[in-house]
């Protein structure tokens, strides 16, 4: 069954039928408010797809993120922020030593160490809240 005026940019808006001697036959009806029914409406529309399509092709993506991932993930970076900056309080003491002593401390080189080891917890943290 084509139906040819239902063509979106990207191609059919429904799915494919079911392949000869396979038969769909389990539905999952969903209930929703006005308010998500026309959510949900919008981004098919904006997807070229029905809303079963759009629901069916979102939950078999590769990636469902859930709000408790994404909190996470925002908890991850306020707490490097909170490191990153004692570290920054740090250099700027060693700095200030260095500028009135005129050498630089020995201690300089772990906090410089503890610096460098923040940045791959900021990429793991900005590239999980990138993936939603």
């Amino acid at each position: 069954m084509t139906e040819s005026h239902d063509r979106g940019v990207f191609g059919r808006r429904r799915r494919a039928n079911a392949t000869p001697g396979e038969k769909r036959s389990k539905r999952y009806p969903v209930t929703v408010t006005p308010a998500e029914a026309a959510e949900l409406e919008a981004k098919a529309a904006a997807a070229g797809m029905t809303v079963p399509r759009l629901l069916h092709e979102s939950a078999k993506s590769a990636h469902v993120e859930t709000s408790t991932e994404r909190k996470a993930a925002i908890a991850e970076l306020f707490s490097v922020r909170r490191e990153v900056a004692g570290i920054a309080t740090n250099l700027n003491q060693l700095a200030r030593y260095a500028n009135t002593e005129g050498t630089f401390p020995a201690e300089a080189e772990a906090v410089t160490a503890e610096f460098r080891a923040l940045f791959p917890r900021v990429t793991a943290a900005v590239d999980r809240l990138a993936d939603s």
